[in-house]
């Protein structure tokens, strides 16, 4: 049988509790976890397919199947944004697999377009993933939205700052301060994640038991920072570190201080967007950004009616004209009617339609996301080619895009 054949032999439908001999083995062969890896974390097959049961209850979870085999399959957690100080629902997607046997007949495409369809329904207007190939999902409507900016310092080139009044506390994984302290950090964080448990499950899923947590309290014994380490080999290993005032990131690194007998260096993961080197009195340090996130609006009409635009004009006319090869309900053209505070969209299906508007932006799926993100600002994305706007509309867009970059420390 050809190839182009068999999918009209295929089934599709969400998975349950009794395909999670299968989900599992799936994600091991399309993922490379070999039984190095399990010893690694101190695990066997069992605890890896326990530890992945929870994706079948809590997400929706979509597979093709072949003679009740199945081949292809993608997963979707309900997850929660910060967006500029808005809360939006969010799909966390993930488990993304095919067998190569059953790859190239257009499986994959076909499930991404069931789960978004899902997500709309749900009212999850955006979807984050981490991309194993940022070409393939940039071709499929996601763009990167933020940055994992790791570093490696020597033992003396260790920021020098004074002492806090506070004090740093270790405490369990589970630690009801811990959990509080990161949703208080959230809610004020563009682009953070809001940790449910589902979401707290998969931050540590992939941890060694070896890994600490320390938190910062101040004075008043308020929780307000917090990082998680490691020491491995004269290393000291920064997982994350996060605080909500000046005095907590004193505290921690004179925490991070208190151990330098035990290193000959540090090394972390900083997704603040911002060098760590400028903190530093010896800034020449090893460090480096690169992609970590990517993100899609998943129905454009929903997202935008959200959206937290700032400083706007008034009766400000303003249309998108967006492609989006994917789902049809975004290849259309956006008019924000903005009166008095207050946002109208309407939904046009032409671009020759919007003629009349004074402020017109044709521009994609990926370029939109991104720009609404903060990854990249309006003026940036049209020297680059990635937008059609004139300079009166330009300057409008900087004006009520806000700006920021995202947050994004987790992985799913």
């Amino acid at each position: 049988m050809r190839k182009s054949h068999i999918k009209s032999e295929l089934t599709l439908r969400r998975l349950d509790s009794n395909d999670v001999e299968q989900f599992h083995e799936l994600l091991r062969y399309a993922f490379q976890v070999t039984q190095k890896d399990l010893f690694h974390f101190d695990w066997d097959n069992e605890e890896l397919k326990a530890s992945k049961s929870p994706i079948l209850e809590n997400a929706h979870v979509l597979g093709w199947f072949h003679n009740n085999k199945l081949i292809s399959q993608i997963a979707l957690y309900p997850m929660q944004i910060n967006i500029y100080n808005t809360i939006y629902k969010m799909g966390g997607i993930t488990g993304v697999a095919t067998y190569p046997e059953y790859s190239g007949i257009g499986l994959m495409m076909d499930l991404m377009r069931e789960i978004l369809k899902t997500m709309r329904n749900n009212k999850q207007s955006i979807a984050c993933l981490y991309p194993y190939s940022i070409p393939y999902y940039r071709s499929r409507g996601w763009e990167i939205i933020s940055d994992k900016m790791t570093f490696k310092l020597a033992d003396h080139q260790m920021p020098k700052v004074p002492k806090v009044d506070g004090m740093i506390q270790r405490v369990a994984k589970d630690s009801k301060d811990l959990i509080a302290l990161h949703d208080r950090f959230a809610r004020q964080t563009h682009g953070c994640l809001i940790r449910d448990k589902l979401a707290w499950d998969e931050y540590w899923r992939w941890d060694v038991d070896d890994e600490i947590v320390a938190i910062y309290y101040d004075i008043a014994n308020k929780p307000m920072g917090y990082i998680v380490y490691l020491l491995d080999n004269d290393i000291f290993i920064i997982k994350e570190m996060i605080y909500l005032n000046e005095e907590a990131r004193y505290g921690i690194w004179g925490y991070i201080n208190a151990h330098q007998s035990m290193f000959d260096s540090i090394r972390g993961a900083n997704y603040s967007n911002h060098n760590l080197a400028f903190l530093l009195e010896d800034g020449h340090i090893e460090e480096t950004t690169q992609p970590y996130i990517m993100a899609r609006i998943v129905d454009i009409e929903q997202f935008l009616l959200q959206y937290p635009f700032e400083c706007i004009p008034e009766s400000l006319q303003l249309c998108f004209i967006v492609k989006d090869s994917l789902l049809e309900w975004n290849d259309k053209c956006f008019v924000l009617h903005f009166n008095q505070q207050q946002l109208h969209v309407e939904v046009v299906e032409s671009p020759s339609n919007t003629q009349n508007y004074i402020h017109n932006v044709a521009l994609n799926i990926q370029t939109l996301t991104t720009m609404l993100l903060g990854y990249k600002r309006p003026l940036y994305l049209r020297q680059i080619g990635r937008l059609q706007a004139s300079d009166e509309t330009i300057s409008v867009l900087e004006e009520i895009v806000p700006e920021g970059k995202a947050y994004f420390s987790d992985y799913f």
